[in-house]
C-alpha cells in the first residue's frame, strides 16, 4: 500500500512539472484573459555571431552590436482629457438638415454644379455663334484720296505732272439661303473723281455701279457644307452639355446622401461611445464597491480603470470621425470657403429607417438602359458622327457652282475748264468733228446726277452666266481618307455603347446584390446587439454572486459597444446602398424629386 502511495505521489509530481512545462509564460505588460489560451510570440532569429556556437546555453557574447537608444527621455505622464470639440466648429450653435435641405443646398451651392451649369451656357454661346455665319453682313469702305503722279502724256508734253483728287464710297450685303448652301452679294461702287490733266474732258467725273450675284452649288455644298455641320455639332454638344450636367447632378446627389449617411453614423456612434464610457464608469464604481466588500480583488480595479481609458480613447476616435465626415458635408453643400455653415455643428435629423425598394434584377437593369446619362452621352456622340460623315461624304463630292451676276453702271460729270483738245489743229480745220465738241460729248454723258439715274435706267447693263469648278484629276483622297475614319469612329463608338451597358448591368447586379447584403447584415447586427446585451447583463449578475470574474464582464462590455457601433453602421450603410442603387438605375433625381430645368 505505501509503495502504491509513494508511486502515486511521483507521478503525480511529473504530471505538475509537465504541465508548468507546458504552461506559456505570459508577456510582460499583458493581461491573462480567463479561457483564452494567448498565442506565443515567433522567436526571433539570432544573429549569427563567431562566437555563438560555443557559448553555453543561456549566455549572451560580449562582442554583440550596441542597441541605438530610441527616445531615451520618454517618460509616461498622466494628463487631463483635452476638451471635447471640434476644430472652428461652434458645438452651441447647432444646425438641424434634413437630406432634401443638404440636396437643395448642394444643387444651389455645389461648385461642380455650377462649372457644368455654366458649361451649358458656353455651348448655347457657341450655337449662337455658328448660327451668326448666316446673317446678312452690309459691308462698305469710303476715303478721300489725292494722289499727284507724273504726266508721260504725248499729248501734253508741257505738263510735268497731274493731280488726281477722288473720293470713293462703295457698299455691300451678303446674304445666304442656308438649306441650299445659296450665296447672294449685291454692291453698289461710287466714285467722284477730280483731275488735272488737261485731256481729261470731264472733271470732275462721277461713276456708280450697282451689282447683283448668285453663287448656287450643284454638287458639293448644295445639300450640307462646313457652316451647316458646325451649326449641326454646336446643337448636339449643347445637348450634350444638358445631359452630361445631369449626369453631374447625379454623381454629387449620390455623394451628398452617402455623406450625410456618414455623418449620421459618425454621430450616432460618438453617443454609443460616450455611452460606453459611462456604461465603464458606472462598472468602476460597482467594482470598488465589490472591493470594500471584499469580493474582489484591488488589483481587478486597474482592469476596469483600464476599459475606462480605452473607452474615453475611443471616444475622441469617434468624434475624429464625426469632424471629418462634417467637412465632406460641407463641402459638398457650401458656396465657398467662408461661409457661415463652415463654423456651424451640424446635426443630421432624417430619419435612418429609409424603405429598401422592392425590384427584380431584369427589371432594375432595364430602368437603368433607359435612364443612364451615359448612354445619352454616346447616343450625342454618335448623332455628332453622323454629321460629320455627312460632311465628309459631302466633300467626296466633285465642286460644280453656277454663277450668275447683273451689272448697271452710271456715268456724269462737268466739263474740265482746264481741257485742252490734242486735236487743236485738226478741230481749226475741220470742226464739225466730234472731237472737236467737248460739249457734245458731255451732253452724252450727262450731268453729276446722271450717275445714279443710269444704273435705275439701265443704260449700260452687263449680264453674267457660268459654271466654275474644281475637279482633282486623280479623286480627292484627304476627302475619302476624312470619311473613312468618320465611319471607323462610328463603329469605335457603338463598341463602346456594348461596353457601357455591359458596365451598367454590373453595377445594377452590384449595387442590388449590396442591399440584399446590407439588409442581411442589419438583421444580423441587430440580434448582435440584442445577445450582447443579455450577455453582458448575465455577466454582471455572474459577477456579483462569485460566478464570474471582471475580465469577462469588461469582456462582454466591450462587446455591447462594438455591437452597438456594428448595428449603426450597418443601417446606414443600407441607406448608401440604397442611394447607390438609385445612382445605378439613374433613378436618383427623381427619386429625390430633383429637376435639373
Amino acid at each position: 500500500m505505501k509503495r502504491v502511495l509513494y508511486l502515486l505521489i511521483i507521478g503525480l509530481l511529473f504530471a505538475c512539472s509537465d504541465i508548468k512545462a507546458q504552461t506559456p509564460t505570459p508577456t510582460p505588460g499583458t493581461v491573462p484573459i480567463p479561457g483564452v489560451t494567448p498565442t506565443p510570440l515567433p522567436s526571433p532569429t539570432p544573429i549569427a555571431t563567431p562566437s555563438t556556437a560555443t557559448l553555453p546555453p543561456g549566455t549572451l557574447p560580449e562582442n554583440l552590436p550596441a542597441v541605438p537608444a530610441v527616445a531615451p527621455n520618454f517618460e509616461s505622464r498622466i494628463g487631463s482629457l483635452p476638451e471635447l470639440g471640434r476644430v472652428g466648429v461652434d458645438l452651441a450653435d447647432q444646425r438641424s438638415l434634413t437630406l432634401n435641405e443638404a440636396l437643395e443646398l448642394a444643387f444651389s451651392n455645389n461648385k461642380d454644379i455650377e462649372i457644368t451649369r455654366k458649361n451649358i451656357r458656353l455651348a448655347e454661346f457657341d450655337l449662337s455663334s455658328a448660327r451668326g455665319v448666316y446673317e446678312p453682313h452690309f459691308t462698305g469702305q469710303a476715303y478721300y484720296e489725292s494722289a499727284t503722279v507724273p504726266n508721260i502724256s504725248f499729248f501734253t508734253p508741257s505738263i510735268t505732272t497731274v493731280t488726281n483728287k477722288s473720293f470713293v464710297a462703295n457698299g455691300g450685303l451678303q446674304a445666304y439661303i442656308p438649306n441650299f448652301g445659296t450665296v447672294f452679294n449685291a454692291s453698289l461702287n461710287n466714285d467722284r473723281l477730280a483731275s488735272t490733266n488737261p485731256i481729261s474732258i470731264i472733271s470732275p467725273q462721277f461713276t456708280s455701279n450697282f451689282t447683283a450675284s448668285v453663287t448656287q452649288p450643284l454638287l458639293r455644298g448644295r445639300s450640307f457644307d462646313l457652316n451647316r455641320r458646325t451649326i449641326e455639332v454646336a446643337r448636339r454638344n449643347l445637348t450634350l452639355s444638358d445631359v452630361q450636367f445631369r449626369q453631374r447632378t447625379i454623381d454629387i446627389v449620390a455623394n451628398v446622401q452617402r455623406a450625410y449617411w456618414d455623418l449620421t453614423y459618425a454621430l450616432r456612434n460618438l453617443q454609443v461611445q460616450r455611452d460606453a464610457v459611462r456604461d465603464a464608469r458606472a462598472q468602476l464604481e460597482h467594482n470598488q464597491r465589490l472591493v470594500q466588500e471584499g469580493q474582489l480583488a484591488p488589483i481587478d480595479v486597474v482592469a476596469t480603470e483600464t476599459q475606462v481609458a480605452n473607452f474615453e480613447q475611443a471616444v475622441y476616435d469617434a468624434l475624429n470621425t464625426v469632424n471629418q465626415a462634417e467637412n465632406v458635408l460641407k463641402n459638398l453643400i457650401s458656396p465657398e470657403r467662408n461661409d457661415a455653415i463652415w463654423g456651424v455643428s451640424i446635426t443630421p435629423v432624417e430619419s435612418v429607417e429609409v424603405a429598401v425598394p422592392t425590384t427584380t434584377l431584369p427589371a432594375a437593369v432595364d430602368l437603368a438602359l433607359q435612364n443612364r446619362p451615359e448612354l445619352e452621352v454616346n447616343q450625342v456622340q454618335r448623332d455628332i458622327n453622323k454629321v460629320d460623315q455627312r460632311y465628309y461624304r459631302e466633300l467626296k463630292k466633285p465642286q460644280i457652282d453656277l454663277v450668275a451676276s447683273y451689272t448697271s453702271a452710271g456715268i456724269g460729270g462737268s466739263l474740265n475748264p482746264a481741257f485742252t483738245n490734242p486735236l487743236g489743229a485738226t478741230c481749226a480745220s475741220t470742226p464739225t468733228l466730234p472731237q472737236c465738241n467737248p460739249a457734245a460729248v458731255l451732253q452724252s454723258v450727262g450731268g453729276s446726277g446722271t450717275a445714279f439715274t443710269d444704273i435705275l435706267s439701265n443704260k449700260y447693263p452687263t449680264y453674267r452666266a457660268g459654271i466654275q469648278f474644281n475637279l482633282p484629276l486623280f479623286g480627292d483622297k484627304t476627302a475619302r481618307a476624312q470619311y473613312g475614319r468618320s465611319q471607323v469612329q462610328g463603329e469605335i463608338l457603338e463598341d463602346q455603347r456594348q461596353q457601357i451597358e455591359q458596365t451598367i448591368q454590373i453595377d445594377v447586379r452590384n449595387a442590388l446584390q449590396g442591399v440584399i447584403t446590407d439588409e442581411a447584415r442589419l438583421r444580423a447586427a441587430a440580434i448582435a446587439r440584442e445577445n450582447s446585451e443579455r450577455q453582458y447583463e448575465s455577466e454582471r449578475r455572474k459577477l456579483d454572486e462569485g460566478q464570474s470574474d471582471i475580465y469577462r464582464v469588461l469582456d462582454r462590455q466591450t462587446a455591447l459597444s462594438a455591437a452597438r457601433s456594428s448595428e449603426l453602421r450597418a443601417r446606414t450603410e443600407l441607406n448608401k446602398a440604397i442611394a447607390d442603387l438609385q445612382r445605378a438605375t439613374g433613378v436618383t433625381l427623381q427619386e429625390n424629386n430633383i429637376k435639373t430645368k
